[in-house]
């Protein structure tokens, strides 16, 4: 077991959590929120006996793999009893019955858990860790906690990213932390205090834009239960470098792409485009872009193997280092299994904490990964200094999250990020939205809306 001997940061964001009955952690990856959420937990437990109960709510991997690891990996945590909250019913209830100072679940389950306990709420500190993913004010997951918010004496809310898309995201997570006191008791008047219609038509409004003085006004509103760091800020970590690998595509594959794409296009006014249609319409020419596309009955086309190909020559550049390979669709997975096979290498597809544990001994050659499930918590910097998207995602959270999975405390190499960028594809303007961290939202339609527009431009003429 490790010792932990914390950074100043570390020390005074602990201090906060022991003397603050709502903190939000807003830490980027690598600076030891976890550790220092559960060195608060053991302090207010056995120290100032101010809690009893712990409930600690997670991405699914998250949950399974990263806090019980943290725990088993702090010499000063070993006092720390934990009862793991997931599987069926029956495997809850007996979880939930099982002395423990902490219960870990997942986000998707925290309903059950609220409906379970009703009025009889047992946990006296309840920590929300990715609580980006509480964003979303309609979400059950976000209206369970908010029932019963007035039972929970202490709360911490961890993440990285808090408004990775839009400032519109915070206030579902500040609302559970202090309960509407800061940014109002509802969305409705957030809004009205801070944003101003964006795009709309005549009956709906479909995005809003931020005030000019709605960033200051809302951190200082905030600042009193939040705590913001930056890694560079606080710790000595290796260079990261991005590098951008353009795909360009062949003679047949152009055709086939461009054709497509059009095809795709012009089904779509761009004047009545919605959100729903524009990320359906969006992911079929990202699919396009990485070499294959669904149809309708979700069987594969394969329309060509330029990005494979990229890919490969990739791998052959970096002379048999260790990459973690970020993919978006299934049939990038399949098609990046069938390229790899010949190789004779290690190759792993990332689906458990036995995963992260080989890739940091040093058993895995390549770890292929969505970045939706590994893109939280999950501590890799000891297995290789190399990633690579093969498929990229419009969501900045993800793409950021992910990045950094090699990139924390730790790691003794600099990081570099390789990118495959389809060129004259949507593949560009992903990348150029998530380089200057848009609204992706926004992004994903202007981009969308372009593209009709140069599709419509080639046929008439």
């Amino acid at each position: 077991m490790a010792v932990f001997n914390p950074y100043p940061y570390q020390t005074y964001a602990i201090n906060r959590v022991l003397q603050d009955n709502a903190t939000g952690l807003f830490l980027e990856p690598g600076l030891g929120k976890s550790v220092i959420t559960l060195t608060a937990i053991k302090e207010l437990k056995y120290n100032y006996l101010r809690i009893v109960k712990t409930l600690i709510i997670a991405p699914k991997t998250v949950a399974q793999s990263v806090w019980p690891n943290e725990i088993k990996k702090w010499n000063h945590l070993s006092c720390l009893r934990y009862s793991l909250v997931i599987g069926t019913k029956i495997q809850r209830i007996k979880a939930l019955a099982t002395p423990a100072d902490i219960y870990i679940t997942t986000r998707d389950l925290i309903h059950d858990i609220v409906d379970y306990y009703k009025h009889n709420w047992p946990f006296d500190l309840v920590v929300i860790d990715e609580s980006s993913s509480f964003k979303n004010h309609r979400s059950r997951r976000f209206k369970s906690l908010r029932l019963i918010r007035n039972r929970i004496s202490r709360i911490v809310a961890l993440t990285g990213t808090p408004a990775s898309n839009s400032l519109m995201d915070l206030w579902s997570q500040i609302y559970l932390l202090d309960g509407g006191q800061r940014l109002f008791p509802t969305i409705g008047q957030y809004r009205e205090k801070f944003f101003v219609p964006d795009k709309r038509n005549q009956f709906q409004v479909f995005s809003y834009e931020p005030k000019p003085d709605a960033v200051s006004a809302i951190q200082h509103s905030i600042s009193d239960i939040c705590i913001s760091m930056k890694a560079e800020d606080y710790l000595d970590l290796p260079e990261r470098i991005y590098n951008e690998i353009p795909v360009n595509l062949d003679a047949a594959a152009t055709k086939a792409y461009t054709e497509l794409e059009k095809e795709l296009l012009l089904q779509l006014d761009e004047g009545i485009i919605t959100a729903d249609t524009a990320g359906v319409l969006t992911g079929k020419l990202l699919q396009l872009c990485n070499g294959a596309v669904y149809d309708a009955d979700r069987r594969i086309h394969n329309i060509h193997n330029c990005k494979i190909e990229a890919f490969l020559e990739t791998l052959e550049s970096l002379n048999g280092q260790p990459v973690l390979v970020f993919y978006n669709f299934q049939h990038d997975l399949e098609r990046l299994l069938s390229a790899l096979t010949p190789l004779g290498l290690r190759v792993r597809v990332y689906k458990n904490p036995t995963d992260e544990q080989d890739w940091n001994a040093g058993k895995i050659d390549i770890l292929l990964a969505h970045p939706a499930r590994c893109a939280y918590g999950l501590n890799l910097q000891a297995g290789g200094h190399h990633a690579v998207w093969f498929g990229l995602t419009w969501s900045l959270e993800q793409y950021e999250q992910a990045n950094k999975r090699l990139h924390r405390q730790g790691q003794q190499h600099p990081v570099v990020i390789h990118t495959l960028v389809t060129q004259g594809g949507m593949d560009e303007d992903v990348i150029a939205a998530l380089q200057r961290k848009e609204n992706t939202q926004n992004a994903l339609m202007e981009a969308l809306k372009a593209r009709i527009q140069k599709a419509k431009g080639a046929v008439a003429a």
